[in-house]
């Protein structure tokens, strides 16, 4: 039997850190490896339980959730974690910052339980994850800071599959989505998205969704 998904739940508000391990404790797939009540807690917990994959909320005590989010996955870090915000705040700057620090995925907290759950499994296995309610408003808000240049869908370098590729990703579907949506496998999706970024100049996910807003490549 494959080992279950650990998870270390990181949230400041103990009702809502006791709901999210008890939904993810009552998978057969998923294991709560530990949970603690601010950032800092959950950098020293993680180095010593090894979890796969760190629920984190943003405001929280003593340490916040981004710059926890840097100190376990942000870049040169040896032993990167893979983390998941789930907050109350869609809009906040806050959110932002959490993916720049390194954060694999964002979820707002009321989302449904089955959209949470499929969200640990999407960033245990790699990938990136972003709400898609919230997609647009992300990107509408922060989109220059990432990338400020401007351009149309005749000056990209992608080919039609991959554009078709690259359009839902900035719907917020991860690769297993999008590998049902084009029936395709998600291996074949995973080699699309790396000729993407590559023929971009893009460094993840995010910024594919940023240059697909800022390029009227997405809606």
């Amino acid at each position: 039997m494959t080992a279950p998904i650990r998870v270390l739940v990181c949230d400041d508000q103990v009702l809502v850190r006791t709901g999210l391990v008890t939904i993810i404790d009552a998978q057969p797939d998923l294991e709560v490896a530990g949970e603690c009540g601010d950032g800092r807690a959950a950098v020293d917990l993680s180095g010593r339980l090894r979890p796969d994959v760190v629920l984190m909320d943003v405001r929280m005590p003593v340490l916040d959730g981004i710059e926890a989010t840097r100190r376990l996955a942000g870049a040169g870090v040896p032993h990167p974690v893979k983390v998941l915000v789930v907050t109350t705040f869609n809009l906040d700057q806050y959110v932002y910052e959490a993916l720049r620090a390194g954060a694999s995925g964002f979820l707002l907290k009321d989302a449904p339980t089955a959209q949470l759950l499929h969200g640990i499994r999407t960033v245990a296995t790699g990938a990136a994850l972003l709400d898609p309610e919230v997609t647009r408003q992300l990107v509408g808000k922060y989109a220059a800071r990432i990338r400020p240049t401007e351009g149309t869908e005749r000056d990209t370098p992608l080919t039609p599959r991959e554009l078709e590729v690259l359009r839902l990703v900035a719907d917020g579907l991860s690769n297993s989505e999008i590998a049902a949506a084009l029936v395709i496998s998600p291996e074949t999706v995973k080699t699309f998205v790396s000729r993407i970024l590559t023929k971009l100049d893009l460094r993840d996910r995010v910024q594919a969704v940023v240059y697909a807003y800022r390029h009227g490549l997405a809606t």
